[in-house]
């Protein structure tokens, strides 16, 4: 068997790959449910089935999708037992929003602009997972998702590059911290552009240029690996015409060679066994030489390295040494994790008892998903005050499916809507009725429904996605809600015109019809496990939203994919109110969304007086201060997310009409006013050029700050080399 011997090593790593057989160095390649050790381990099923029944525990360096401590225990002692060679199995998970307390999906999270808030609610996840026995999650997910028709919207921060960028730090921050107690290791995911799949399918191929995928879909993955995230995701889609599994240019030259990523790269659910199916593949040696070539280290839910690797070692021994490689990335991971210590981790029967679904890990919670809720209309109607009784009608009334997609462990503490308005209003002056299903209705119900209706003083109708259209394999054509839930709204209306919409959704949505006809809506997402609390605290003005939206909600599917920061055009739509000729514009719609990015209500209002700078020059190495004075007009205090864009006005390439490059989230009692200030140097102001190198042109910039991306007040500077 070869030895290895690199000093930088760590020796006694060295000593035990130097120990291993080259089948055993393959075990550790090789992730698979515990459900191939027995029958009687419960884990579950993320994706289709593609290995063989003939696979034993002995050929599996880490498992997938098995959960509880006392489960994980047993599963790593029975290993340890019969392992010659002593190496603790990986436990993984897919622990996106929570873990057994789950908070808003990413998508709600992000509308926060909270990145300590964010950071706070993955290191809780983090607790509660180790606690129960994993050791790896797979987050955070930072695809740039600009296509609302994509189903794993949910999963990301949205359609910003900034907003991207920053969730990734603090969510690998709250994740992993030093890997110590109850941390755990991060995954970044889905490298790469897995977000831009074409016509917003889920798995569908990308194709798109080297300077917007570095200067846009790439940035939030490296900014997770310059935040030290231990491991990373390939995703399922092509780009370019390669397989992201076996694209050696970028998850070997990019990843390992130009951002020197050291870390470990798993291939997502089967994705070795797609590319027969991609057609880039002949065969089974085929799919692992080109896997191997692209440096993927684990392979997951299949068994190719298992089954050729060692055959394709004969043939080439320059295999051996990737493999290596592989294997010593995997083992310090493992070292990191201090497995070798103590291959448990934090694994504790007892103290999981008392941390999964603490009242700290409640009320953190709750915080995110009030911190999280976008009012996105609001005629006067919320809160609700002076009022004696009130009615929550609708499909969500009181539904408990209000976690979102990748749930983790079933717990029975999630608070419906009906039940958090009981708790603040009291259960003697609070009515329900469903009114109809997510996508279906009858007369009872709806009758039902109209009574209830009409006997308050105010309803809270609790509109929105089925929740079985949300995560991974949902993509739609349509992003209205069903005509059976306006059906509803309508026939409350008639009786009951102090009406507030919750708005359950997963994605920018096109409900130009609802906004027309509901007085408020309040949309939360899927709050998560203190849903209604939150929910109830919001409407009865205990708390006063201040969520922005993190993804723009078109008007039309057909705008998709719709985002703020497009290049500038040669031919601008003149007056998006009027049908316009011989320039870029729809003919039956305005080209703005219905709702932009970082729009968001409160019952604050805030005014912002125009930017000023500290000098309107910034030379090379320098920086200057940007100020902008807020005050809150009116009689509420409120959280405002004061946002700093920036336009490139004239470069070597076409630039973007604005970009997010600062925000800063304020608080403001009524009447009170703030001078709030953003530094601004050239990590604000540069770009990849025409030769794909990142700099800072010399010209003029406009800095724009205000309530949303939609902002005009700005201010010129320019930039001098």
């Amino acid at each position: 068997m070869k030895k290895v011997n690199r000093t930088m090593k760590k020796p006694k790593l060295l000593k035990i790959l130097n120990s291993l057989s080259i089948q055993e160095k393959i075990e550790q390649l090789t992730q698979l449910t515990a459900s191939h050790i027995s029958q009687s381990i419960e884990d579950r099923k993320t994706g289709p089935e593609k290995t063989n029944s003939d696979v034993s525990i002995q050929q599996i360096g880490s498992i997938i999708n098995s959960f509880g401590a006392e489960n994980l225990i047993k599963i790593q002692n029975e290993y340890l037992n019969k392992s010659k060679n002593k190496i603790p199995l990986l436990f993984t998970f897919d622990v996106i929003h929570g873990y057994y307390t789950h908070y808003p999906i990413n998508l709600g999270l992000s509308a926060s602009f909270d990145f300590d808030l964010i950071e706070d609610c993955c290191s809780m996840s983090a607790k509660e997972a180790t606690v129960d026995g994993m050791h790896l999650t797979f987050s955070p997910g930072v695809d740039l998702c600009r296509d609302s028709r994509w189903g794993r919207c949910a999963e990301s921060a949205g359609e910003d590059v900034y907003l991207n960028c920053e969730f990734a730090k603090s969510s690998v921050k709250g994740y992993q911290g030093d890997l110590g107690k109850y941390k755990i290791a991060a995954c970044v995911k889905h490298f790469g552009a897995y977000g831009a799949g074409e016509a917003g399918l889920d798995y569908n191929m990308v194709d798109m240029s080297k300077r917007t995928l570095l200067e846009y879909y790439f940035r939030p993955y490296k900014s997770a690996i310059d935040a030290g995230v231990v491991s990373l995701m390939t995703s399922f889609n092509s780009l370019n015409g390669i397989p992201m599994v076996a694209n050696n240019e970028m998850t070997f030259k990019l990843l390992r060679q130009t951002w020197n990523f050291n870390g470990v790269v798993i291939s997502d659910w089967g994705a070795f066994d797609e590319l027969l199916v991609h057609g880039v593949a002949e065969d089974g040696e085929d799919v692992v030489r080109k896997c191997l070539n692209s440096s993927v280290d684990i392979e997951m839910m299949t068994t190719f390295y298992s089954k050729h690797l060692e055959e394709s070692i004969k043939n080439n021994k320059e295999y051996q040494q990737k493999l290596d490689e592989a294997v010593l990335r995997i083992l310090e991971l493992k070292d990191k994790l201090r497995l070798f210590d103590n291959p448990y981790k934090d694994a504790n029967i007892e103290d999981s008892k008392l941390i999964l679904g603490c009242r700290e890990h409640l009320d953190l919670a709750r915080k995110a998903a009030e911190e999280s809720a976008v009012l996105l209309k609001n005629d006067n109607i919320l809160p609700f005050n002076n009022i004696q009784s009130i009615a929550v009608i609708g499909p969500y009334a009181d539904s408990k499916s209000i976690l979102g997609s990748w749930t983790c462990v079933d717990n029975d503490k999630t608070v419906d809507v009906f039940q958090g308005v009981k708790n603040i209003f009291g259960e003697n002056r609070v009515n329900l009725s469903k009114g109809c299903g997510f996508n279906t209705i009858n007369e009872e119900q709806l009758f039902s429904a109209v009574e209830t209706a009409k006997k308050t003083d105010a309803v809270v109708l609790c509109l929105g996605c089925d929740p079985n259209d949300s995560g991974e394999g949902c993509s739609k054509t349509e992003l209205d809600l069903p005509e059976c839930q306006y059906e509803l709204l309508n026939k409350i209306l008639s009786v009951n015109k102090n009406v507030a919409v919750v708005l359950f959704v997963d994605r920018g949505m096109t409900i130009e019809r609802l906004d027309k006809l509901a007085p408020a809506i309040l949309n939360v997402w899927y709050p998560g496990t203190e849903g209604g609390n939150a929910i109830a605290n919001l409407i009865f003005g205990k708390s006063n939203p201040c969520g922005k939206l993190p993804i723009s909600f078109p008007r039309r599917v057909g705008q998709c994919p719709i985002y703020y920061s497009k290049y500038r055009t040669g031919r601008p739509r003149a007056n998006d109110n009027l049908r316009c000729e011989y320039q870029s514009a729809y003919i039956d719609c305005a080209n703005s969304p219905l709702y932009p990015f970082g729009y968001g209500l409160s019952y604050s209002k805030f005014y912002y007086s125009k930017p000023t700078v500290s000098n309107s020059v910034i030379k090379k190495g320098n920086k200057i201060i940007v100020s902008v004075n807020v005050k809150n007009v009116s009689l509420v205090d409120g959280k405002e997310i004061v946002q700093l864009y920036i336009q490139d006005e004239v470069c070597s390439c076409v630039r973007p009409i604005k970009e997010l490059k600062k925000h800063k989230k304020i608080f403001l009692r009524a009447g009170e006013s703030m001078s709030v200030e953003f530094e601004v140097g050239e990590e604000s102001l540069s770009f990849f050029n025409k030769d794909l190198v990142e700099t800072v042109e010399e010209g003029y910039f406009k800095i724009f700050v205000g309530e949303d991306s939609k902002c005009e007040r700005c201010v010129r500077i320019k930039y001098k080399n």
